[in-house]
């Protein structure tokens, strides 16, 4: 392993998460703004907790009621006169349920002059949620999903119109009185009405997307879930406002700085990097052994944002970055001064305690001399065992914020 360039990576990441810190993009949206009426607040995702916090830090309204709810294991201390919730992601259990539950009788009976401060990233799909169908046909649904390769817009397309706060329908609740959210982006191009399915935004989907979602997968839906596809979500929400203050966009730019700052000179390759995780992995490999030979003597950095899929065929452990990571290794063996370095910016990557993985150029030896076949682990979905085998992943812990991931290929020279 070539540890300069490990450490160059890491660091690389490390500052381009700090940089795109939900914290400080919270206190700088909320700086110096008044609310008349009471003010409840909510926070729902990965990033709640911290969104939450600096909320409380720097609002001048007094709060008069608020919940958190987000992925077990974020909350990190109690927070004053605020309820903290944990709950199951990405497929949501009983506690997303009651944790919904809970909100909606929060902001039950608000008046007019009330505000509702919604602090929303990504995962609260799972994270926030109240069932139209039981919870076991939901957690299926959601599984099923998963497993299929469909991506988040699909994904969420089908679960607004399964639950009753998603697709608009949690502002309706809150109506008439006013609710302002606050959003970090976990969706490519930042459509408001798809990240975390929508809360309180107006529905830009419509039912017959939905129906071809389903026929498109084969989804397995009772006659009651059919039915609630078949129902109309809000599109018009005239009591909901909504901003975007951190995005993947945002991520790169950080990323591309920190570059500058270890002496790489950056190139985004995009900020829309959609694809099934092992194809962007050869392809970001490809890339590197080509820069290499044009670009030789010279300290290179490639970066891509974004989010990629990946299908379950195997009963192996990983996630997308994993994913990505090792099957970029094969394109870059025996290729020297060359690694690629995959992180989901929340810390997680699957259902693992990994954010991602480093490979490089000596990474498909190692492999082969621990006895691991780099593709044979690939096809059973097993990136995680096969990189931990290797020293290669990369473990940060929840980082409190969520946007998108970052993939990074490194040239030195």
């Amino acid at each position: 392993m070539n540890e300069q360039l490990r450490a160059d990576a890491e660091a690389i990441v490390r500052a381009a998460i700090e940089a795109v810190s939900p914290a400080r993009a919270v206190q700088k949206a909320l700086q110096n703004r008044t609310f008349p009426g009471k003010v409840y607040l909510m926070a729902a995702g990965k990033a709640a907790w911290e969104m939450a916090r600096a909320a409380l830090e720097v609002l001048e309204t007094p709060v008069a009621a608020g919940i958190v709810v987000t992925k077990y294991h974020h909350v990190k201390h109690p927070l004053p006169g605020i309820l903290c919730r944990e709950a199951g992601h990405p497929v949501p259990d009983e506690n997303s349920f009651s944790a919904a539950a809970e909100v909606l009788e929060m902001t039950r009976g608000l008046a007019e002059s009330d505000t509702v401060l919604f602090l929303l990233s990504g995962g609260a799909s799972a994270l926030f949620e109240l069932p139209l169908v039981s919870g076991e046909e939901l957690q299926d649904i959601t599984g099923q999903l998963l497993a299929c390769g469909a991506d988040i817009t699909e994904i969420n397309t089908i679960r607004k119109r399964l639950s009753a706060v998603k697709g608009g329908r949690f502002a309706l609740h809150c109506a008439p009185a006013r609710v302002e959210t606050i959003v970090l982006s976990d969706i490519l191009g930042d459509p408001l009405d798809q990240i975390a399915s929508g809360p309180t935004v107006a529905d830009a989907t419509s039912c017959a997307q939905a129906a071809a979602i389903a026929e498109k997968y084969q989804l397995r839906l009772s006659p009651a879930a059919r039915a609630c596809l078949e129902k109309e979500t809000p599109k018009s929400l005239p009591n909901a406002t909504a901003q975007i203050i951190g995005s993947v966009g945002q991520l790169c730019q950080a990323a591309a700085e920190a570059c500058r700052q270890k002496g790489y000179r950056p190139l985004l390759l995009t900020d829309r990097l959609d694809c099934e995780a092992r194809e962007a992995g050869r392809f970001l490999a490809s890339i590197a052994r080509t820069q290499a030979a044009v670009c030789s003597g010279q300290k290179l950095a490639l970066l891509a944002g974004g989010e990629t899929v990946v299908h379950l065929r195997g009963k192996g452990l990983g996630g997308r970055n994993q994913e990505l990571a090792l099957a970029a290794a094969a394109g870059l063996d025996g290729l020297a001064g060359a690694a690629v370095i995959s992180v989901g910016s929340d810390g997680t990557d699957g259902p693992t305690d990994a954010a991602g993985g480093y490979v490089d150029g000596d990474t498909l030896a190692a492999l082969a001399a621990k006895g691991w076949n780099a593709d044979a682990a690939l096809a059973d979905n097993n990136a995680y065992h096969a990189l931990q085998a290797v020293d290669g992943l990369i473990i940060t812990g929840p980082t409190g914020t969520n946007v998108n991931d970052i993939a990074l290929v490194l040239l030195d020279g």
